[in-house]
């Protein structure tokens, strides 16, 4: 059985490290909205590398957990830490998954030439997908669930976006070379949408930790 002193070390260790892997993928957004505005195949290579830090916290934050749950029984509060830290660090190894997609299509479409109006159409779905990111790990350092729920306005306005680079694309039907680039796009936007989603999760755990209470800030049917 761990002492009082060291189990509460542990506790904020496991949550700092989730907020440090939170930085890491504001940075893999940041880098893969660069990528799309720029067209620089050397920053989707760094986004791609960012990948493995993500992936290497998640694996320590598993391994946290266990030894945590191991050690000691933890209970109303600090289970809740526990339990939303795992399942937000999960969300954040997804986005960074969505960040790599992001930047290999841009990539590999780099040859093809880009079109400005469906760019800013993603640009502006990352931009509000990095904000939030931001939000969502601000919400659960401070435990605001009041703010966390706004999350789900946000959220509205990227599926939005999503829908208008479809809408854009089919625009290309009569340019082979536009339409192969086009159809990644699509690919990009639903990856933003995705990266989005995650962050109104890790804003549900943020709730979560405030309230003792575990609800979707939105139907899932809808």
């Amino acid at each position: 059985m761990m002492a009082r002193v060291e189990y509460q070390e542990s506790l904020d260790a496991l949550e700092a490290n989730f907020q440090e892997t939170g930085g890491i993928v504001l940075r893999s957004i940041q880098g893969a909205l660069g990528a799309l505005r720029t067209q620089d195949v050397e920053l989707c290579d760094e986004v791609i590398a960012f990948d493995d830090e993500v992936d290497a916290r998640y694996l320590q934050a598993e391994t946290d957990v266990e030894l945590l749950l191991a050690r000691q029984n933890p209970v109303a509060r600090d289970l809740r830490l526990v339990l939303a830290v795992l399942h937000g660090t999960i969300r954040l190894e997804r986005v960074g998954d969505q960040c790599v997609t992001i930047a290999k299509l841009t990539k590999i479409s780099s040859h093809l030439g880009s079109r400005g109006a469906v760019v800013e159409s993603l640009v502006d779905m990352g931009e509000r997908c990095l904000e939030m990111m931001q939000v969502a790990l601000d919400c659960f350092a401070t435990r605001d669930a009041r703010k966390a729920r706004t999350l789900h306005e946000l959220d509205e306005l990227v599926d939005r976006a999503n829908r208008q680079v479809f809408e854009q694309v089919l625009g290309y039907a009569g340019e082979p070379d536009a339409l192969e680039w086009g159809m990644r796009q699509i690919t990009v936007a639903r990856c933003f949408e995705r990266i989005g989603d995650n962050a109104v999760d890790i804003g549900e755990q943020a709730a979560f930790l405030a309230t003792g209470e575990l609800t979707e800030f939105t139907d899932a049917s809808h």
